[in-house]
């Protein structure tokens, strides 16, 4: 039984230097058994290179990583044990069909006779029609859904997702995430990297925001809503003044083509910029509030780091 308090990924100084480009500038990260965690950053942040490092592909310059424990570089065989890589390239070999694919991917583990876990992957990921299909005949879409297959077929306890849904239709989405939100409580870590923040947003319970190398932000998505983004009252309204009324320039966020989006930190304060939006002339049409999003929360923190 793995001790409940040892970090399912932990990352201590993490260093990677390609000559001159530095893709990891010292990172320093602990990610817990059965979190559900997000890690997200632009292009070029460190996100590949981080994961690579985690799987033992890629070795750091300084600093170590180590899964449920085992160090990933000394003790490669018992961590690559316990982690699943989904990659975001779709890599298969293709002499094979799905089911021997899944056979093989269990011997490089010493797993024999997985054919019940194998059918039980092929189930959940409606793959089962396509079991005995060559991967060349296999869609891009149906591909993706067999490296989530093969990342599973040795029961690891962390399993990471590297845009699991790039360029994927919405029903292989919602079929994975089902399934990856069953293995999450099942007590399984999952770590996933996205550029569809919505995504990240609904599953993940804390996230990692990685810049040039570093992690800017680390907190839990509601923290991270809460910090850098506000939730604003969205007027449309006919004949507004061109100069706003002070009081509705302090509170402006955003205008145009007839519509404000005012700032407010309190919902009471929402009554006094309606009233002062009539006081003005204008006749109000369609009232919204927005919520924050981690999409707004993501500019943010980027655009601050800039600064």
């Amino acid at each position: 039984m793995p001790n409940p308090d040892t970090p399912a990924i932990s990352v201590r100084g993490a260093v990677k230097q390609y000559g001159a480009l530095q893709a990891l500038a010292g990172v320093d990260l602990d990610i817990h058994q059965g979190e559900f965690f997000g890690l997200l950053g632009p292009n070029g942040a460190g996100k590949t290179t981080l994961i690579s490092s985690l799987a033992g592909l890629v070795r750091l310059s300084a600093g170590e990583i180590r899964v449920m424990g085992h160090e990933v570089v000394r003790d490669y065989r018992e961590a690559r044990r316990k982690l699943g890589v989904v990659p975001q390239e779709l890599v298969f070999d293709p002499f094979f069909s799905v089911r021997e694919l899944l056979r093989i991917q269990s011997g490089y583990f010493g797993i024999r006779r997985n054919d019940d876990w194998i059918d039980e992957l092929l189930a959940n990921l409606d793959l089962s029609h396509k079991a005995d299909i060559n991967m060349r005949a296999l869609s891009g879409g149906m591909k993706r859904r067999v490296l989530v297959a093969q990342a599973l077929v040795h029961k690891p306890p962390v399993i990471v997702l590297d845009e699991p849904t790039a360029g994927v239709d919405v029903e292989l989405r919602q079929t994975l995430w089902q399934f990856i939100r069953k293995l999450n409580r099942d007590d399984h870590t999952i770590v996933l990297t996205t550029h569809y923040l919505e995504e990240a947003e609904e599953l993940c319970g804390r996230i990692a925001m990685l810049k040039q190398g570093r992690i800017v932000a680390l907190d839990s998505t509601p923290n991270i809503l809460r910090r850098v983004s506000q939730r604003a009252l969205q007027i449309r309204a006919a004949g507004m003044p061109d100069v706003l009324p002070t009081f509705l320039a302090e509170h402006l966020l955003a205008r145009e083509s007839g519509v404000l989006q005012l700032r407010f930190d309190r919902h009471a304060e929402i009554e006094g910029l309606l009233a002062a939006v009539r006081e003005s002339g204008a006749l109000i049409e369609d009232i919204a509030i927005t919520q924050p999003d981690l999409e707004q929360a993501f500019v943010e923190i980027m655009q601050e780091n800039s600064r």
